[in-house]
C-alpha cells in the first residue's frame, strides 16, 4: 500500500517510523512511501487559510493516487486532515486542480493492523508473549474525533489498540481516560495546563495498575514521555511509566532487535522494564 509518513515521523518521532517499518516487514506488508510528499498542514494551516489547508493534503492524495494503491497513514492528525480533504473534494467544496478520482481507500494504520486478518498474522509472529505486562491504551483526542470525518463509531470507547496489545500477549486494562486530551497543544502557550493534564493521565494509568501506556499518536507519546521528569520532581513521584508506540510493543513481542535504538531514545527508557515483561533483554541476548 502507499504510505504517508508525515512530518512528525520524519523528525521527533523517528522511533515510531523505524518500529513501524520493522513490524510491517515482519508481517510481509510493503509500504511504498508517497513520492515527494509534503506536510499536510495539520497543526496550523486550517486556522490560517482554508484552501491551503485542503491543497496541502490533496497534493499527497494525488501522489498516492499516482501509485494506484490505498493510502495508509500512521499519524492520527495527518489521517484526519487527509480524510477531511478527501471529503471536501468529494463534496466539491473546493476546486481540485489534480482532478482526483478519490477511488482508493484511506487507512488509519493502527486500525488496519487491528483488523481480523492482520491480528491473525500478528499472533503468528509473536516470539516473546508479554504475558507479565499490563498496559492502558491511550488514544487521545485526535484518533477518534470528529467521527463524521474519521468514520469511527467507537469514539466513546475505542478498542483497536487494546486488540493489538492482546495479540502481543499483554493485558490491556480498561480505564476512563483513553480518549481524554493530553494537552499537547498547551506545551508552549500554557505549560501548566499541559502539565496538569498529563499528571492526571499518568496518575490514572498507575491507579488502574498499568505498567506502561500504549499510544499511536506522535504528539501524545512525546507529551507523556517528555513531561515525566519534570512531573516526578514537581510531584515527588518515585515511579515512572514508559510510553510505547503500539509498533514498539509489537516489535518487542516479535523479538526484533532493530527497534532497540528507538526505545533507547525515550526519556523514560523502557528497556529495563522489558526484561521483567518478557524475561530477557530486547535483543534476546
Amino acid at each position: 500500500m502507499a504510505y504517508y509518513p508525515g512530518c512528525a515521523l520524519q523528525s521527533m518521532s523517528w522511533d515510531y517510523r523505524e518500529s513501524l517499518k520493522q513490524v510491517a516487514g515482519a508481517l510481509d506488508l510493503q509500504l511504498l512511501e508517497v513520492e515527494d510528499w509534503t506536510c499536510c498542514g495539520a497543526t496550523a494551516a486550517h486556522s490560517l487559510d482554508e484552501r491551503m489547508a485542503v491543497m496541502l493534503p490533496a497534493r499527497n492524495l494525488a501522489g498516492a493516487e499516482a501509485l494506484g494503491l490505498p493510502l495508509a497513514v500512521a499519524c492520527p492528525m495527518c489521517f484526519k486532515r487527509l480524510a477531511l480533504t478527501r471529503k471536501m473534494l468529494q463534496e466539491k467544496r473546493v476546486d481540485d486542480p489534480w482532478r482526483l478520482k478519490l477511488d482508493r481507500n484511506l487507512l488509519d494504520l493502527a486500525r488496519f493492523f487491528a483488523s481480523a486478518r492482520m491480528l491473525e498474522k500478528i499472533r503468528a509472529q509473536v516470539r516473546r508473549p508479554l504475558t507479565a505486562l499490563r498496559v492502558v491504551c491511550y488514544y487521545g483526542c485526535q484518533v477518534v474525533r470528529p467521527p463524521k470525518i474519521t468514520g469511527t463509531t467507537d469514539y466513546e470507547n475505542p478498542r483497536h489498540l487494546d486488540r493489538l496489545v492482546a495479540a502481543a500477549g499483554a493485558a490491556a486494562v480498561d480505564w476512563s481516560y483513553k480518549a481524554t486530551c493530553c494537552g499537547a497543544s498547551m506545551g508552549i502557550p500554557k505549560k501548566q495546563i499541559g502539565l496538569a493534564l498529563v499528571a492526571k493521565l499518568l496518575v490514572a494509568a498507575r491507579a488502574a495498575g498499568a505498567q506502561a501506556i500504549v499510544v499511536c499518536c506522535p504528539l501524545c507519546q512525546s507529551n507523556l514521555d517528555l513531561l515525566q521528569p519534570e512531573l516526578r520532581e514537581q510531584q515527588g513521584w518515585e515511579w515512572e511509566l514508559p510510553i510505547l508506540y503500539y509498533t514498539e510493543l509489537l516489535g518487542v513481542a516479535f523479538n526484533l532487535p532493530s527497534i532497540e535504538a528507538g526505545l533507547a531514545g525515550h526519556l523514560v527508557d523502557p528497556r529495563g522494564f522489558i526484561e521483567a515483561w518478557a524475561g530477557e533483554g530486547v535483543s534476546g541476548q
